[in-house]
Order: C-alpha cells, then sequence, then structure tokens
C-alpha cells in the first residue's frame, strides 16, 4: 500500500524531516532552545533607541495636560523664530526630551494643587452656600469664578516642586553628567526651563493684573447676591446686606461721613450725618438725613428727609437749622465702594481696588495704608517668582548626592517657610515704618534671588 505523503511537510521544508538546502535557525534560537530543555532562562534583549533618552531614565506614565502644555509650549517658541528650520535648530532632542519629562510632572502638580485648594473652599463654603439656598447652578459658577484666583499661589509652587521632581529624576540617571562630560554648559542645558519661567513671568503678570482681580471680585459679588437674595426673604429691603457703623473722612474734600446702615442691596444709606470742615479741621455746616444715596450719572449725593445745621467756627455753637425734603449735593462725589473696601482686610482686595485705598490713604496722611502698599508691590514682585524658583530649584536638583526626588519635593517646604519668614519680617518694618513698602514687598525677592545666585555659584 502506498504509503502518504503530508503535503504540509512538502511545501514547508521547516515541517519536513528530510534534510534541505533551507538556512537553518540563527544560533541564539538554538541556544534558547537548549537552554529551555536545560530549565535555564535567558531573558530577551532590551531594544534601545540611540537617538532618544528614554532608555537612560525610568518610565512616566502619560499625562495629557503635561503633553498639552508641551505642545503649547513648543508652538509658543515656534512663533518665535520666522523659519521652521531655524526652530528644530534651536530646539534639540535633549530640549525637546527635557521638556516633555519637566512638563507632566508640572501638569501633574498643578492639578494635584488646584484640586486640594478647591477640595479646601468646598469644604468651606459648601456648608454656608447650601444656608444661603444656593442650587447646583449657583455653587458651580461660585466655585468655577474662584478657581483663577489659586494661580498666584499655585504656579510658584508647582514650579518648584516639579523642577525638584524631575530634574532630580534626571540626576539620579545620570543624564546631566553626561552631557556636562560631553561639553555642554549648565545654562545650555536649562536653557528650555528658563524658556518657559520667561513665559511664566509673563503669565504671572497678566493673571495678577486682569483675570485674578476678576475672580476676586466677582466671586465676592456671586456670594453676597446669594447672600441679598436669603436675607429678602426675611427683612425689608433696607435692611438687606446690611452694613453698620459706616465712616469715612474725606480728608480732600474736608468732610466726615458717617452712616448708621447702608444696604449694599439698594444702595441707600440710612442715618446718614456729614460734617464740612474748614482747613483748622472746625465743623461749619452739617446734614442730618434720614435717607441718602449716590447717584452716578451726575456724581452727587442725594439727601431725603432731613436738616441742613450751620455752626459759628469760633465758638462752635449752633446758628442755623433748616429742614429740607430732599437736598442734592453735586460737590459730594465719595463713592460708597470705596468705604466699604478701606475696612477689608488685603489679601481679599483685588489689584485694582488696593490701588484705590492706597490713593484714599495716601491723600488722608494715614499709615494704614502702607500694610495695602506692600500688598500692592508684591503682587507686582510677584512677577519674577518664577525666574527666582528656577534659580533655586535648578542648583538644587543637580547638585549633591543622588537621592531619591522626594527629598527634593521635601526641601522645596523649608524654602516656602524661609520665604514666609522673610515676607512677614519685610511686613512688620514696612508696618513701623522703618522700611518703604515697595521695598518691603521686593525684599523677599531679592532674598531668594541671593540665595540662588549663590547656589549657581557653587555648582560653576
Amino acid at each position: 500500500m502506498p504509503q502518504r505523503t503530508d503535503v504540509r511537510k512538502a511545501s514547508n521544508p521547516r515541517r519536513s524531516n528530510s534534510k534541505s538546502p533551507q538556512k537553518t535557525k540563527p544560533q541564539r534560537f538554538k541556544r534558547r532552545k537548549s537552554a529551555a530543555a536545560l530549565g535555564r532562562k535567558i531573558p530577551k534583549a532590551k531594544r534601545t533607541n540611540p537617538k532618544s533618552f528614554r532608555g537612560l531614565e525610568g518610565r512616566h506614565y502619560f499625562l495629557g495636560f503635561g503633553s498639552l502644555a508641551f505642545g503649547t509650549f513648543l508652538g509658543a517658541l515656534q512663533l518665535c523664530f520666522r523659519r521652521r528650520g531655524a526652530f528644530h535648530r534651536g530646539v534639540n532632542t535633549f530640549d525637546r526630551h527635557l521638556l516633555r519629562e519637566w512638563l507632566k510632572v508640572l501638569g501633574l502638580v498643578l492639578a494635584a494643587s488646584l484640586g486640594l485648594l478647591m477640595m479646601q473652599v468646598m469644604y468651606d463654603s459648601f456648608r454656608d452656600l447650601r444656608d444661603l439656598g444656593a442650587k447646583a447652578a449657583d455653587m458651580a459658577v461660585y466655585f468655577l469664578v474662584t478657581v483663577p484666583s489659586f494661580f498666584a499661589i499655585v504656579l510658584p509652587l508647582a514650579l518648584l516642586v516639579s523642577l525638584l521632581f524631575a530634574l532630580g529624576q534626571l540626576h539620579r540617571h545620570f543624564e546631566f553628567t553626561a552631557m556636562r562630560a560631553a561639553g555642554v554648559g549648565l545654562f545650555r542645558l536649562t536653557r528650555p526651563i528658563w524658556a518657559v519661567g520667561g513665559l511664566c513671568c509673563l503669565l504671572s503678570l497678566w493673571l495678577n493684573s486682569s483675570i485674578i482681580p476678576w475672580s476676586v471680585e466677582q466671586s465676592r459679588t456671586v456670594y453676597e447676591q446669594l447672600q441679598f437674595r436669603r436675607e429678602a426673604k426675611l427683612a425689608v429691603p433696607e435692611r438687606v446686606g446690611a452694613v453698620y457703623d459706616l465712616a469715612f473722612a474725606n480728608q480732600g474734600g474736608r468732610r466726615m461721613w458717617f452712616l448708621n446702615r447702608y444696604s449694599q442691596f439698594t444702595q441707600h444709606g440710612y442715618g446718614v450725618s456729614v460734617s464740612e470742615l474748614d482747613g483748622q479741621r472746625r465743623e461749619t455746616k452739617r446734614l442730618l438725613a434720614g435717607e441718602a444715596w449716590f447717584d452716578p450719572a451726575q456724581q452727587a449725593w442725594v439727601f431725603h428727609r432731613g436738616r441742613e445745621l450751620g455752626f459759628n467756627v469760633e465758638t462752635g455753637v449752633q446758628t442755623s437749622s433748616v429742614p429740607f425734603d430732599e437736598k442734592r449735593e453735586p460737590g459730594y462725589d465719595e463713592d460708597p465702594k470705596l468705604m466699604l473696601l478701606v475696612d477689608q482686610r488685603p489679601i481679599d482686595l483685588s489689584f485694582f481696588e488696593l490701588r484705590r485705598v492706597i490713593d484714599y490713604y495716601q491723600a488722608d496722611g494715614n499709615a494704614k495704608g502702607i500694610i495695602y502698599a506692600v500688598r500692592y508691590f508684591g503682587l507686582l514682585a510677584d512677577m519674577f517668582v518664577p525666574l527666582i524658583v528656577i534659580g533655586i530649584a535648578v542648583p538644587f536638583a543637580m547638585s549633591g548626592v543622588r537621592v531619591n526626588p522626594a527629598v527634593g519635593v521635601s526641601k522645596s517646604i523649608g524654602l516656602f517657610l524661609l520665604y514666609y519668614v522673610l515676607n512677614n519680617f519685610a511686613t512688620s518694618l514696612a508696618t513701623e515704618q522703618l522700611m518703604s513698602p515697595a521695598l518691603a514687598a521686593w525684599l523677599p525677592n531679592l532674598g531668594m534671588a541671593a540665595l540662588a545666585a549663590w547656589l549657581f555659584a557653587r555648582m560653576r
């Protein structure tokens, strides 16, 4: 009986038992097979791409926000060059690798910091908003307009922590050592970081001058509207949003104001008393009214149901008393919003509100405006904080022993503690009038800049 031939073996030389001149398996497959037969395990060879630096450091998981920031930054750099070729010559492979590793961590720290601050605001304000009868849409609007005010706090912290972590990770894997051994200078290695720092300075200036003031004022307005809406259901309109015992001194106009109650809801004052003074601070006339309000169209105050009193400046004796039903004073241009701002804390005021309060206290010659001036100039000085943070983080991360990057993160806590001590010390000196407000605002930044220069000098 004829023997059947396996068609698959005939068509495939590897399946046939007969010897054929076909190409045999590579030697590495034979060794792996023999090793497997002996019970030993040979690890697979790792593939490395000589054109990238990915084989030199540990893998980081992908962060969408970091990649988006990386792409945005590269797009901004590309606009700085007129030619596309100039862009590629200016940003090499290591620059892209450094930015990719750093911006991923920066995105993570920014998201985590904003999330923690948002949780704190929700924890502090959720119960108050609920008691005010706020709905889900009202709460969403309040929290969304509050978020931009956090960027001034979060950005320097995120820059410092992310740089210490990312650069420390690269330093542990000898990437900076290899580049410097190849003759690449320190400033050339960190050039993309400084470029991002410059963009962050412009971003800080834009945030402090426009976005953050809007966020502070808008969040306060939303909260007050919710409060007024709740009080309107329980009280008469004139007592909704009432501020009691409001006093205001206009030194330039020589007028002293006192309001028993001012309603922010109706924007009317009740129990109003205005005294006009002469050059020697002696009272010449007094207006008493049951109700008064400011007319912004005519820049004048309107007094309703009151009396005008006249006084002898030499003796202080009342000489006249004229009642009136309504009286308009075009010369009275005091803004009620400014009256409410002078008693607010500096940290609760926006950039433009601080400027108004400072101008008021400077005209008055009152030393109470110093603390507002320190806050105002401090916001201007914050524009250069990103560069100072980079100047401190780079030497901290690229010098010393190769330890866990978490050690660098712990160093950032000490740096912020030092900045906080310098800030309080400078504010105290300015309050005691031992230092100008502008110098007191710049002193913490100058101290940290000196520390950064000293660290860089040690590295060189």
